[in-house]
């Protein structure tokens, strides 16, 4: 699950800003930003303007991802993402995607973090949203909840539609002390997290579920992938009963905290094996970013 989200998307706490990226606070005075999450929808004929949050139970689709200081990793494949999900979902024209997306990326903020996301919603006629959110602030390693419960997403391989019910797995798992839920095959077989792709060791072979699986297709994880062929490291599509995953280096991997190993496993009497690789892959992740596009100069 890739770039997924763990974000406050409550309608009473986002306002919304104008196309220059000033939230207002009602008395005609700006507010810093950084404080605040705002949504904006598009129109073909208008571009981008004020609007309130749509539910998460009305998503369509959805993509989202980290701009660090105006610095985002992969924005290209993000792009083609959703451009795909859009075109699943309602059959979207690849040329009204484009023109959204350009000016979505034009009216993100250039300062701080963040953590948008771009969201078709319906009923029909569906629409187009891009919500501005500050990012949650980024963890070295994660917990992980194992349950006897098998995946229970609608569309896997589209991300929006089960957004609202991974957000209660995500919830659940907190209750009892992690970050995150694994989500596994009625058999049993590792799939992804309800934010993340799931990648292990065995040896010296970086291991992922095989994509014939009901999965997300992470950008992440195909940058990894693309690394790790660069550098010789031997990749294989494996199907791993969870038990097989005790003792082993694993990560979680996202756009929004990069590769975080796995340093507990609750919920089933796993270990967790030593991270010994995860630092120096994600000091090479981090150096992935790169520069947004220039905007009009509304932001700074």
């Amino acid at each position: 699950m890739e770039g997924n989200e763990g974000v406050d998307t409550n309608p009473d706490m986002v306002t919304a800003a104008r196309h220059t990226g000033t939230v207002r606070d009602g008395t005609g005075h700006g507010q810093r930003p950084e404080q605040q999450q705002w949504t904006l929808m598009w129109r073909e004929d208008g571009g981008l303007t004020p609007s309130r949050p749509v539910p998460d139970s009305a998503l369509l689709a959805a993509d989202s991802w980290l701009v660090d200081e105006g610095r985002a990793r992969a924005l290209d494949r993000h792009h083609r993402r959703f451009a795909a999900a859009c075109a699943e979902a309602t059959g979207d024209s690849p040329a009204r995607i484009e023109s959204f997306w350009r000016d979505a990326v034009a009216a993100l903020p250039r300062t701080g973090r963040w953590f948008p996301r771009v969201e078709l919603a319906g009923p029909e006629p569906a629409r187009l949203y891009l919500r501005i959110r500050p990012a949650p602030p980024r963890t070295a390693n994660v917990a992980v909840c194992l349950t006897e419960e098998f995946d229970p997403r609608v569309h896997p391989r589209r991300k929006g539609p089960d957004l609202s019910l991974l957000a209660h797995l995500r919830h659940r798992a907190a209750q009892r002390g992690a970050q995150e839920l694994l989500l596994t095959t009625p058999s049993g077989l590792v799939l992804e997290g309800t934010t993340a792709n799931v990648l292990w060791w065995e040896d010296d072979v970086l291991c992922l579920p095989p994509p014939d699986l009901p999965l997300l297709a992470g950008v992440t994880t195909t940058l990894i992938q693309e690394r790790a062929a660069e550098l010789g490291v031997r990749t294989e599509h494996r199907r791993c009963p969870v038990q097989e995953l005790d003792g082993r280096e694993v990560w979680l991997v996202n756009a929004l905290h990069g590769i975080r190993p796995v340093t507990a496993w609750l919920g089933r009497p796993l270990r967790a094996g030593p991270a010994l690789r995860a630092a120096s892959w994600q000091s090479w992740l981090d150096s992935c970013a790169d520069v947004l596009m220039p905007t009009n100069g509304a932001h700074r």
